[in-house]
């Protein structure tokens, strides 16, 4: 028999204590990546500004978080100074990363992020919505031919990669690689780096940006209606202003797939491997879309309810970076001037001064201040298009197989910076 307690499994109270008084971003152990909660929780009580034997920070509470997102002039996003020396200043690696949106200031990141933002808007994304509704139902027509498969590779993990090569024009044809490039670029942001992540990540910036150049050429020669088709919005830049350069564009390419890759993949498949380990929340969604399931705005309310849910209980991105620019106070603690801090999201979005019964995974829970997308001017650009993933996926998913199953333990990434699964077999019924 499955035991789902298993999907995150308890920790002793002294084994708690002994991962917190020792706690190193470098040196984590298998039952921390398992479940971290129990020792966020301990630093939170005690040590919510932790200095880490690198010289680093790591900060957990919700308060303390929303204040470093909120004040951009003190705490910088830039990652060249640590990138440097993690990946070399002549890697792609590094390459990527300190060009991409997230790792950037202003200029170069408000200017990116303008772009973006026109692509995305809220009439954008409702227009994706019946494409997503298609795709989504034929994933579970070949499900529910085989009688069940993997929730990730044959279901979390197709919706976005789909999403995003439509949003920047890859041919179908061409999508097989980009979950593994996006995968590989990923993990080379852990904590620490092995010799084979390295590789793997700088040859997968390599052949992506291969790939890159032929599809912005052949966009150029024939580009699309830049409200809906990102890749030619970021190619013709604002008219009047300012355009990426060549380097800035690929990598802000690359960075677009992966921000809406494994995150969304994980939001998904977290949220139904959540369900199967709180059957008295499946039932309270599954009989709540069910008396509602002729009311679209009802229905899209309980969803986005769900998936604020999931992304605070489960946060697909534990993790955010900062640098100090100037000498600073947080909580009491000084930090000096270019103090690398890591913003443990995973630990505030379990903060009981912001949440009742924190530990609780409660699908109805209002307010959810969540800080799964961030916040300030860094809050995620895609959030309403990764809520209306979300959305569409699991409640599509309940309502075609109410009584689904695990048919085995899911396989945890074992990663400290993104939480999710890489393999989780299921039955229809």
């Amino acid at each position: 028999m499955l035991h789902l307690s298993a999907i995150t499994p308890a920790m002793s109270a002294d084994r708690v204590a002994e991962i917190a008084a020792t706690f190193d971003l470098r040196h984590l152990p298998a039952d921390f990546l398992a479940n971290p909660y129990p020792v966020y929780a301990a630093l939170r009580a005690h040590e919510p500004v932790r200095r880490m034997p690198d010289g680093s920070f790591f900060l957990t509470r919700h308060a303390d978080l929303t204040a470093v997102y909120r004040d951009a002039q003190t705490f910088s996003s830039d990652k060249r100074v640590e990138f440097a020396p993690k990946y070399g200043v002549g890697s792609p690696l590094y390459a990527h990363h300190t060009s991409s949106l997230v790792f950037n200031d202003p200029p170069l990141h408000t200017r990116v992020r303008k772009l973006i933002m026109g692509a995305l808007t809220r009439r954008a994304i409702a227009e994706m919505e019946q494409g997503l509704v298609e795709r989504v139902d034929a994933l579970l027509d070949e499900l529910a031919a085989h009688g069940g498969g993997d929730l990730i590779e044959d279901f979390a993990s197709a919706i976005p990669v789909d999403v995003i090569g439509n949003l920047l024009g890859v041919p179908p044809s061409d999508r097989e690689p980009l979950r593994r490039w996006s995968l590989a670029i990923l993990g080379a942001l852990e904590p620490v780096l092995t010799p084979e992540q390295a590789e793997a990540g700088n040859r997968s910036v390599l052949e992506m940006l291969d790939y890159l150049r032929t599809l912005v050429a052949d966009r150029r020669l024939h580009p699309r209606d830049p409200e809906r088709d990102v890749l030619t919005r970021l190619i013709q830049g604002e008219a009047g202003g300012e355009q990426l350069t060549e380097a800035e564009l690929m990598q802000n390419c690359i960075f677009l797939l992966n921000a809406g890759h494994e995150t969304t993949t994980n939001l998904i498949g977290n949220g139904l491997i959540a369900l199967q380990a709180h059957p008295d929340q499946q039932h309270w969604l599954q009989d709540a879309l069910a008396a509602h399931g002729g009311d679209d705005v009802v229905t899209e309310g309980v969803l986005t309810s769900a998936v604020d849910e999931i992304l605070r209980y489960e946060s697909s991105n534990q993790l955010g970076n900062r640098r100090a620019l100037t000498a600073c106070c947080i909580d009491g603690v000084e930090l000096p001037a270019g103090a690398l801090i890591t913003l443990c999201i995973g630990a505030a979005n379990r903060d009981p001064a912001v949440f009742e019964q924190p530990e609780a995974f409660q699908l109805a829970r209002t307010p959810n201040r969540h800080l799964a997308f961030g916040f300030g001017v860094h809050q995620c650009a895609g959030l309403s298009l990764a809520r209306l993933e979300g959305r569409v996926a699991i409640g599509r998913f309940l309502l075609r197989f109410p009584q689904y199953r695990l048919t085995a333990q899911p396989v945890r990434g074992g990663r400290a910076r993104f939480r999710g699964f890489l393999h989780a077999p299921f039955a229809t019924g």
